[in-house]
C-alpha cells in the first residue's frame, strides 16, 4: 500500500485520530513519529495513548527519554529522542527491550537514534498546513499496510 496523506483542521481530529490509530494498531507495533518542534506530534502521542485508556497525564519525555504507560494488559512506551546526543546512549538503555511483540512504541524524532532502532512498523510525517496538519503516513510492514487501509477509509 503506498502512503496514506490525511489532513486534519485542528487538535481535536489529531487526538481523534490518535484514539483510532490505538483501535487499529491493538496497541502492538513500532511508530515512528517525524516533524519540526510544534508539528504535533505530543498531540498526536496523547491521542494514541488515552485512546489505548490511559486517564491520566500524557507528557513528553524529552528529559527522561522513555514514559511507559501500562494501561491493564496493554504496554506503551513513548520515546522522546530531541536532546539524544549519540545514538549509542540507547544500546546503553537497554532500547532493545523495548521491542516487545506485544508493546506498542510510539517514537518522536526517531532520527536521533539512526542505526540503533529497528524498521518501524509505520512512519508518521506531521508538517503545518495553513491552520491545521498534513499528516503523511508510510507504512512499511503487513500490519500497517492494514492499518492505513482502515485509517484512510474514516479520515479522508
Amino acid at each position: 500500500m503506498p502512503e496514506v496523506i490525511l489532513f486534519l483542521a485542528n487538535e481535536d481530529a489529531m487526538v481523534a485520530l490518535g484514539h483510532r490509530i490505538a483501535q487499529v494498531t491493538g496497541a502492538a507495533g513500532l511508530i515512528f513519529l517525524e516533524g519540526d518542534l510544534g508539528a504535533g506530534k505530543t498531540t498526536l502521542s496523547r491521542g494514541i495513548i488515552r485512546g489505548l485508556g490511559h486517564a491520566g497525564a500524557v507528557k513528553s519525555p524529552t528529559f527522561t527519554l522513555v514514559e511507559p504507560y501500562e494501561i491493564g494488559a496493554l504496554r506503551a512506551f513513548h520515546f522522546d529522542l530531541y536532546r539524544l546526543v549519540d545514538p549509542e546512549e540507547l544500546e546503553y538503555m537497554g532500547i532493545r527491550d523495548y521491542f516487545d511483540e506485544d508493546a506498542l512504541c510510539l517514537i518522536e524524532w526517531p532520527d536521533k537514534g539512526t542505526g540503533f532502532l529497528p524498521k518501524p512498523d509505520l512512519t508518521i510525517t506531521i508538517t503545518p498546513r495553513e491552520s491545521g496538519r498534513q499528516l503523511k503516513l508510510l507504512p512499511q510492514s503487513a500490519r500497517a499496510e492494514s492499518w492505513c487501509a482502515a485509517l484512510a477509509l474514516e479520515f479522508k
